[in-house]
């Protein structure tokens, strides 16, 4: 967040003590002091929201280049195979039917051709704060790791531009990629894998929900979200995927 914020990337600052240190221990825990933003989030963005997410997340990842560090996604591949083992008993036939279908078709697609770097990998609209029409703060850099640029786009387009059956409103999603474009210019490659991508958003985060209300974490505060929303997105993608470029703007890419 510091490397972020002291490049124009509204984040919230850490703030270190005498010694420099960001982190310290409070009652045996890590503990840090966090620069207060301004600003709200935006729970039904406009398509000029959206525009405005895609400049900045495109933004983030130009910065993120020079970022020294790496960090693996402890919500990968492997995550997915070891979290569905734990939540088989508590699934139906149709559900784990989806996920291993899904996983292996995840297994089939190669993805090392595509540019990384740092990602947000959480970055929905209740972690983005806005101030009038600019955004003032991206916040909960929790799950940030080095993965595929466009994986950290397809998580955010999942989020904010989802009707509630789970289709994509293609405005909104025009909006994001067209406005991510403009501050990271997309290749073709990632255009091809843009589906792909979509889908293993919407797998990742049907899984870690499924987790949560399965396995709720003791002693924190903690909101449980619905995993039939985005079971709905992950269905819909799947059934969309042929058409998914479409919400591709014409003039980016050919």
């Amino acid at each position: 967040m510091a490397f972020m914020s002291e490049h124009d990337v509204p984040s919230a600052h850490p703030i270190a003590d005498t010694q420099g240190h960001y982190l310290r221990q409070v009652c045996g825990k890590p503990a840090a002091l966090i620069q207060k933003l301004p600003g709200a989030s935006i729970l039904d963005p406009s398509a000029q929201n959206c525009y405005t997410l895609g400049q900045m997340l495109g933004k983030l990842h130009c910065v993120s280049k020079d970022f020294p560090q790496q960090r693996d996604n402890v919500c990968g591949p492997h995550w997915w195979r070891t979290t569905i083992q734990s939540l088989d008993p508590h699934l139906s036939a149709g559900e784990l039917k989806l996920v291993h279908s899904e996983i292996e078709y995840q297994a089939s697609f190669r993805n090392t051709h595509l540019p990384t770097g740092v990602i947000h990998a959480d970055l929905f609209r209740d972690n983005v704060l806005f101030l009038g029409a600019d955004i003032t703060g991206m916040i909960d850099f929790y799950q940030a790791c080095t993965d595929v640029l466009i994986y950290d786009l397809a998580i955010s387009v999942n989020d904010w531009c989802s009707l509630d059956d789970g289709q994509l409103d293609n405005t909104k999603a025009q909006q994001m990629i067209a406005g991510y474009h403009a501050k990271r210019p997309l290749g073709d490659a990632e255009k091809q894998a843009w589906p792909v991508m979509l889908r293993a958003g919407a797998l990742r985060f049907w899984l870690s929900r499924l987790r949560d209300l399965h396995f709720p974490r003791e002693g924190e505060v903690t909101h449980t979200k619905n995993p039939a929303e985005y079971q709905n997105i992950l269905t819909q993608r799947i059934e969309q995927h042929n058409h998914l470029n479409a919400h591709w703007p014409g003039d980016l890419i050919s």
